[in-house]
């Protein structure tokens, strides 16, 4: 028999347990052994639950229950969760976790904590999708160039009702929070760093490549209007927050944003609330995962997978990233100013002669060239431009978009997407 305590019996925890519950015999087939939830860990003891486990408050009393074989962490949160799950390996328990933000900040930390007791994360990224196993498996005998990944539900929620039914952004968050879709303060989801903190994650899987959230490019969907969707429906885009991971020579880059994609694209059909991530190998060509990337069962399905995993390899695997020797020699992070891309930008402006001969003077003196161009009239005298261009250097582009922003006729800073 195994034993398991879950630390933190919330939407995802519960699941875990009904899953153990329900499935029992299969899991016992596919384990090899009974799988049993000992403890459960919850901040309010006297809150109904409808699941008959022992409940504590202490997160120590599973760490340190000699009976417990594997903690599962589904707190949330960064150094609280560290210490717990530190404290869980140093006793020579199996760590099984969904929590991106912990990964994000200490992996390599763990990884070396962990040495060649099991630990687990799948359900940290896309949920019910077993990227992880994927990518650190599944795709082991290829070098990995490129991974672009649609890792945030909400995100691309919004944007899938801002193209169909053409819902402005501020009614789409509305409902989206009613739906219980985003959170009361959605920064984390719409600006980017949910879908950061799990890039990250799968870029160490791919690269070996040691950054924190903090060191990448990160920008949200908050700016997108219905002028830049119906410039990408123009031109063939679909709109999309997408985290991306390219490998370039010696150089890695990382960022998320949101993203112009062409609508043929295999990655670009995936709407709603789902998920997906296309990866890259250099052996395989593209492969694409696709599925629920949040929710409480499916986050639990892949929890309670890594736990057959777990009983599969009597506790011990090696290594929790993939890779007992480093994985690539010499890779550096691409300062997000070396980035060449194409870009989609919209600039509103006087609707005056002059205007358009200005803005396109300034391209040309940053060798940026413009490939599409559309005009679109705007309330109050002012007009928007729309604009696509060919390749171009990031940093040339900030610069030049700080230098039309400050023209008189200028009336809002611009707005830019690129365009993978």
């Amino acid at each position: 028999m195994l034993k398991v305590g879950v630390i933190g019996v919330g939407t995802v925890g519960t699941a875990v347990v009904q899953i153990l519950e329900d499935n029992k015999e299969m899991i016992t087939a596919r384990a090899g052994t009974e799988v049993v939830v000992k403890t459960g860990v919850v901040r309010t003891l006297n809150k109904e639950r409808g699941i008959d486990i022992a409940l504590t408050s202490d997160p120590y009393e599973v760490v340190n229950d000699p009976e417990i074989d594997i903690v599962v962490e589904l707190m949330g949160g960064v150094e609280g969760p560290f210490d717990i799950v530190k404290k869980a390996l140093e006793n020579g328990k199996a760590v099984v976790t969904a929590n991106k933000a912990l990964l994000a900040y200490h992996r390599y930390e763990l990884q070396e904590l962990a040495g060649d007791l099991a630990f687990e994360y799948e359900a940290s990224v896309a949920g019910g999708i077993p990227i992880i196993n994927a990518l650190r498996d599944g795709l082991s005998a290829n070098h990995i160039e490129s991974i672009k990944g649609i890792m945030n539900g909400t995100c691309n929620y919004m944007l899938t009702k801002m193209t169909d039914e053409g819902v402005a952004f501020d009614a789409i968050l509305k409902e989206s929070q009613e739906l219980g879709y985003a959170e009361a303060d959605p920064t984390f989801d719409i600006g980017g760093f949910d879908a950061a903190h799990k890039l990250l994650i799968l870029a160490s899987i791919a690269y070996g490549i040691d950054v924190k959230p903090e060191d990448i490019l990160i920008e949200g969907i908050e700016s997108v209007t219905q002028d830049d969707i119906a410039f990408a429906k123009e031109f063939g885009y679909a709109v999309k927050l997408l985290g991306i991971a390219k490998r370039d020579g010696d150089a890695v880059e990382l960022r998320v944003h949101a993203a112009l994609i062409s609508k043929e694209q295999m990655i670009a059909k995936i709407d709603g609330v789902m998920n997906g991530v296309s990866v890259i190998g250099d052996r395989v060509g593209e492969t694409l995962y696709y599925g629920p990337g949040a929710g409480g069962s499916a986050t639990a399905s892949a929890v309670v997978a890594n736990i057959i995993d777990i009983a599969r390899a009597g506790g011990k695997r090696s290594p929790m990233l993939g890779y007992n020797t480093p994985l690539e020699h010499g890779l550096k992070l691409r300062s997000s100013d070396e980035i060449v891309t194409k870009y989609y930008l919209r600039i509103r402006v006087e609707d005056r002669p002059g205007v358009l001969a200005k803005i396109t003077q300034l391209f040309g003196e940053y060798e940026i060239s413009i490939e599409t161009m559309l005009q679109r009239p705007a309330s109050g005298g002012f007009a928007n431009l729309l604009f696509s261009t060919h390749n171009a250097l990031e940093g040339n582009m900030k610069e030049v978009l700080s230098q039309i922003e400050a023209l008189s006729f200028v009336a809002s800073k611009p707005v830019m997407i690129r365009i993978v």
